[in-house]
């Protein structure tokens, strides 16, 4: 199978405006109609013209097929499937329902059809009648999972333009946002997708959803982690300690003899969920950057007291 150049036969320019391929189209028909020209290519030549006057005077079928010409593909160039990740599934055949006499690179971007068509001919399927699934990554903050809410978004889809031209329409939507909802989640919107032949084969719109970095929280699954800072004194003697949360502030117990990286866990304040998430609270023994004289003779006394030596098993 070769790769066919539609503009270059229809002798028009990649930007081309509808009126400019209705009128393009209208005269090399009458320049390669058989009745006229008896040329023993003169057949092959109207059948072509055909085939990519159907593909350029409808939007959807011009938009994908110049989104596959952008991969750098060259007329005449020999495929053996279109590439992927271009998706044609979606397309129906030709208006008159027969695009058996076309070549096998068009049928394999729109689709043949079945034998219960009009006039006899190769009909449309009902596969093939139904709009394009859209998806589209959602990102969302750890707040908006936690509570809930509604998000607008845009989308774009191709459509004919004031002068003719495909171009992209942009399209607003509202979208609820479970409580809960994690990354790599996928929302399905039915009928938000591109539209099929009726409202209801509408193509789907599915929402994956991620999250933008937190300067606080780092996610696993429903569960959050937050690194603390507390004092040295904190970390001997135990303390309260106000820690945040995304349901609000709470305190947490720090018990004595606390160890520098240690953990705790704060039950159910986490993500929503049957059961919810947890929070873990990673403690960070921090030292301030200055001391006072009297808190250096305090650190002396300690100093004194103490045989700690934390580099006992360096052995040096």
């Amino acid at each position: 199978m070769k790769f066919k150049d539609y503009y270059r036969i229809m002798d028009v320019a990649p930007d081309a405006s509808a009126d400019d391929i209705k009128t393009a189209y209208r005269k090399l028909a009458r320049k390669y109609h058989p009745d006229v020209n008896k040329a023993a290519s003169a057949q092959q030549s109207f059948t072509d013209l055909g085939e990519a006057n159907e593909v350029l005077k409808d939007p959807a079928k011009r938009a994908a097929y110049d989104r596959m010409r952008a991969g750098g593909w060259k007329d005449g160039q020999d495929i053996e499937t279109p590439p992927p990740p271009q998706d044609f599934s979606q397309f129906s055949d030709t208006e008159d329902g027969s695009a058996d006499h076309f070549s096998d690179f068009f049928q394999s971007l729109f689709g043949r059809g079945s034998p219960r068509g009009r006039h006899g001919g190769f009909g449309r399927t009902a596969f093939h009648q139904r709009g394009e699934d859209i998806h589209y990554q959602l990102e969302i903050s750890v707040e908006e999972s936690y509570h809930g809410g509604k998000r607008d978004i845009r989308l774009q889809t191709p459509s004919i333009g004031e002068h003719g031209h495909v171009e992209a329409k942009e399209r607003r939507l509202t979208v609820t946002i479970p409580k809960g909802v994690l990354p790599g989640t996928h929302l399905r919107l039915r009928g938000q997708g591109q539209p099929g032949e009726s409202s209801e084969l509408n193509g789907d719109l599915y929402l994956e959803i991620a999250f933008t970095p937190h300067h606080l929280y780092r996610i696993d699954g429903k569960n959050l982690s937050i690194d603390v800072p507390i004092t040295p004194w904190e970390a001997v003697l135990g303390a309260q300690v106000s820690v945040p949360t995304l349901g609000g502030p709470v305190v947490a117990t720090i018990p004595p003899d606390t160890q520098n990286g240690q953990k705790l866990r704060l039950k159910g304040r986490g993500l929503p969920g049957d059961p919810a998430g947890d929070q873990y609270l990673s403690l960070t023994i921090t030292v301030p950057a200055t001391s006072s004289d009297k808190a250096k003779e305090l650190y002396r006394a300690l100093a004194k007291e103490s045989s700690f030596n934390p580099r006992s098993k360096l052995g040096a």
